[in-house]
């Protein structure tokens, strides 16, 4: 993981914490599954996990890739998951219709507002250029204020250093400046995703023990 960007000890909060409890998540992952077999299988623990929390599963609603990985861990642990694709997918990601909410839409507008309307929070594992901007658009509407939905990378096997490794660079050119600062929780490790989700969600993203938490 990168240490270039300024961390956060976990301490006291001074924020107030949720009235409301966390009933689901949005994951964005690729729909393939990568070289790395690591990815996979953080998918699958991650769905595993999510499923025994209680939590729902929001995703991209198809069935192949690390999307497939989570979604039928899911699945197969007993859990609920709302798939959100647009209808000109359907096909080529392969909608997974065993869920037991599935949302076609008309085009990715649609389904990224639904996706962010359904979730009180978003993760994001591997993936390529579409989870990259589903990411940086969370990212984008949390820096300008229009959420305070916690937000998780999941950065296994070193696969989103490269992106760390960027906002730091914006932030040393000055395009990421003070008052414009983006908060989000960095995790190693599968089994620190749901806690750092819920820690955040509880007390606000100043503490967290279970992830590094980056203010860039």
């Amino acid at each position: 993981m990168t240490q270039s960007f300024d961390t956060l000890a976990p301490g006291p909060s001074t924020a107030a914490p949720s009235l409301q409890p966390l009933t689901s998540v949005c994951v964005y992952c690729g729909s393939g599954k990568g070289l790395n077999p690591a990815y996979a299988v953080a998918a699958r623990k991650l769905g595993k996990a999510l499923a025994v929390a209680n939590i729902r599963l929001v995703y991209g609603g198809g069935s192949l890739g690390l999307m497939g990985e989570v979604a039928k861990a899911v699945l197969g642990a007993g859990g609920k998951v709302t798939g959100i694709i647009p209808e000109f997918l359907g096909a080529k990601e392969k909608m997974l219709k065993d869920v037991d909410d599935l949302i076609i839409v008309d085009d990715m507008h649609v389904r990224k507002r639904l996706m962010f309307e359904r979730s009180d929070a978003f993760v994001a594992l591997p993936g390529g250029i579409g989870t990259l901007e589903e990411l940086v658009e969370q990212l984008t509407w949390s820096q300008l204020g229009r959420h305070t939905k916690p937000i998780v990378v999941a950065n296994i096997e070193g696969f989103w250093t490269p992106f760390l490794d960027l906002l730091t660079h914006m932030k040393s050119e000055t395009f990421i400046r003070p008052g414009l600062d983006v908060h989000f929780a960095v995790v190693d490790k599968t089994e620190n995703i749901v806690p750092a989700i819920l820690a955040a969600h509880a007390y606000g993203s100043q503490t967290n023990d279970h992830a590094v938490v980056a203010k860039f």
